[in-house]
């Protein structure tokens, strides 16, 4: 028997740095959504715990012993051996989450194949501030160092295009480039969905200042991502990838295809907000 989770992308719709703690880790707030994109995860049960990465990003990531997928799977008992396979289709160290995302559909997927309950928040978060986010795919807020999460609350209808310059980017460069680490907070969530994408044009990603400053093509792809009239476009996380909000699929299609037209060593995805 083999069970397959799929592992959606992480959009950082919004990203505020607000404070870092004595340990060094940085406290954040972040409005959350995901989108398909493609990337899954197939476990069986083995005689050993291998992990095989395959499809268009395979090469990108090379199997070593410090994977997410693999330290996912350590946290079930040792007698839980399980070949694993990976299907890559989104760019490694990218800003939406791609490893955290499978580490999230592994643990999901032990769970079922083995008939366990899921690793606590402590173990999940052990693993990266992400993951607690990605266990889920529904709009949320993220808070502190990733493990306080919330519903975020009704968003309306929105469609994105993903694009990100063919650059991973180290997470840690790019805070170490954060003029401030003690900024404004988000402002409180409107009730309704009327009010969603005007909030959200208020609020910031605290990293993309420093990030374009670490990666200058991230603003082309900003540009780029302008230049087909979005609703808003910033980018995710700690980039490189960067997302453009449209009212229908068919802008969003449009903007991904009038890119990847124009820069064929991009990666682009387009789709609907996960909700």
């Amino acid at each position: 028997m083999a069970i397959r989770r799929s592992a959606a992308a992480k959009i950082n719709l919004c990203l505020h740095v607000v404070g870092q703690r004595a340990d060094g880790l940085h406290d954040l707030q972040s409005a959350v959504a995901f989108l398909e994109c493609g990337e899954w995860v197939e476990l069986r049960k083995s005689e050993r715990t291998e992990l095989n990465i395959l499809g268009p990003k395979a090469a990108e990531l090379p199997v070593q012993d410090d994977n997410l997928i693999l330290k996912a799977a350590a946290l079930f008992p040792s007698n839980c051996q399980t070949e694993i396979s990976l299907h890559k289709t989104m760019p490694v160290a990218s800003g939406i989450g791609g490893g955290s995302a499978d580490a999230a559909a592994t643990l999901h997927a032990m769970a079922a194949l083995w008939d366990l309950p899921l690793p606590d928040v402590a173990a999940r978060v052990s693993l990266g501030a992400d993951v607690p986010v990605c266990m889920g795919r529904a709009p949320v807020l993220m808070q502190g160092i990733g493990a306080q999460i919330s519903p975020l609350g009704a968003l309306p209808p929105l469609f994105a295009c993903l694009v990100n310059p063919g650059r991973g980017l180290s997470t840690a460069r790019v805070f170490e480039q954060l003029g401030s680490k003690f900024n404004p907070p988000l402002d409180p969530p409107p009730p309704v969905a009327a009010g969603f994408c005007a909030w959200l044009k208020r609020q910031r990603n605290d990293l993309q200042r420093p990030a374009v400053a670490a990666e200058p093509r991230i603003a082309d792809v900003l540009e780029a991502l302008d230049a087909q009239a979005p609703l808003l476009a910033r980018m995710s996380g700690s980039g490189a990838t960067c997302f453009a909000l449209f009212e229908t699929l068919a802008a969003a299609q449009d903007c991904a295809a009038a890119i990847q037209a124009r820069q064929r060593s991009w990666w682009v995805a387009s789709g609907a907000l996960l909700t």
